[in-house]
């Protein structure tokens, strides 16, 4: 099949390998190696997986992780990062990376996260460092000294940059869904200029090290997220990252990916921002997404869960609880079919010993099953893809067809 390539990213392509359906296969070529997709990024937030260092998430099969730029900015400092050699040096992953760019930040800051939105949360008052979106940029509050900044589209860039991730992502304003119409589609039209700007920016002091990624917004109006899509297909952007609000529920979410992914450039890579369950990665797959990122398996793990196959012995909806009583005495693994470290090593029993002790060494072993096991299913779904037999490897993992 074809490669992608784009002359303002010299050092990238894009080569779609195999298809089935919607879904495909592809091999994502950055300056740090190539990326097989679909695939999985981890989140490495403050530049650190929470409990395993970077030869551990290679080991288990991971190809590509990110960071925040929010974060980051504030501590240590994204010229830190470029003195100590870009965020590949400083943390030694040597490997893909990507960087978002802070406006994820802006929205959860000033609303809550899109999870908070779908489990009908919101945060409150004294909890939002937030204090103006204006044409210029986000004024915040820093939570960790109280001090003011102000978050533009350039100074975004210019921050990415000096991280150094191979991949990066425009500035845009992620509006809740209970929003009116008419605010999202004010909020869209100053995205799309603050992308614009990201866009030269990015395209004057580019080293050919980096690729940008155009957010999609536009929140759950059908209307909107094509003006949304029709903005990132006509402007020189490396791919796409379909974001924001997308509904209070599954199905609407689900609705508004597929919408807005079968509108995208088909050639381009496709990013689907803060999502990672299991049935929504394979709804994802299906609609031609090729990377996914999101907190939720090392999260669960410094929760005392573990991903599972829904056939595994005490798995309720994918998930297995190790601090429940029932696994005191359980002398079986979390998986007897799971070959990952933990696995091979510990018992139930034990973990739910290290978890009623507060030893750090449960969260370490939990966030490694969960870190095999998606890249795992990822594997597992790019070999149906090339097989043919998606539907069957949706069935093995509990997802109905």
């Amino acid at each position: 099949m074809n490669k992608y390539t784009n002359p303002s990213y010299k050092n990238f392509s894009f080569e779609i390998t195999h298809q089935d359906k919607g879904a495909r296969c592809g091999i994502l070529q950055t300056p740090h190696g190539d990326v097989e997709t679909p695939s999985f990024i981890f989140c490495a937030t403050k530049a650190a997986i929470k409990g395993l260092d970077p030869q551990q998430m290679r080991e288990l099969g991971t190809q590509i992780i990110l960071s925040n730029t929010y974060h980051l900015m504030l501590q240590p400092g994204s010229s830190v990062i470029e003195k100590m050699g870009g965020l590949q040096e400083f943390t030694g992953w040597r490997g893909p990376m990507l960087t978002d760019s802070g406006g994820y930040q802006i929205f959860s800051l000033g609303h809550g996260s899109v999870a908070d939105e779908i489990k009908g949360k919101r945060l409150k008052a004294d909890r939002k460092t937030l204090l103006k979106i204006t044409e210029e940029g986000a004024k915040f509050k820093s939570y960790t000294d109280g001090k003011i900044h102000f978050l533009t589209p350039e100074l975004s860039m210019k921050i990415q940059r000096e991280l150094g991730a191979d991949l990066i992502v425009t500035l845009d304003e992620c509006t809740p869904f209970n929003v009116d119409k008419s605010y999202t589609e004010k909020s869209l039209d100053m995205t799309h200029r603050w992308e614009k700007r990201c866009l030269d920016e990015f395209l004057t002091n580019n080293k050919d090290s980096q690729a940008l990624y155009a957010v999609i917004q536009g929140g759950i109006y059908e209307d909107l997220r094509k003006k949304a899509v029709d903005f990132v297909n006509e402007n020189n952007f490396w791919a796409h990252a379909i974001g924001g609000s997308l509904g209070a529920e599954k199905s609407q979410m689900y609705d508004i990916v597929s919408y807005t992914a079968s509108m995208l450039c088909k050639e381009r890579p496709v990013h689907l921002l803060g999502i990672g369950g299991v049935q929504d990665i394979f709804i994802g797959v299906e609609n031609g997404i090729d990377t996914f990122d999101c907190v939720h398996p090392t999260r669960l793990g410094r929760h005392g869960g573990a991903l599972v196959k829904p056939d595994v012995e005490g798995s309720k909806r994918g998930q297995l609880n190790l601090n429940n009583a029932a696994n005191r005495e359980n002398q079986k693994p979390i998986d007897e079919n799971c070959k990952c470290p933990t696995c091979n090593n510990y018992t139930r029993g034990y973990i739910h010993h290290l978890l009623k002790a507060n030893e750090l060494l449960a969260f370490q072993l939990l966030t490694q099953h969960n870190v095999y096991f998606m890249n795992k299913l990822m594997l597992d779904i790019r070999e149906a893809i090339k097989n043919g037999t998606l539907d069957d490897c949706k069935k093995a993992y509990g997802v109905a067809n």
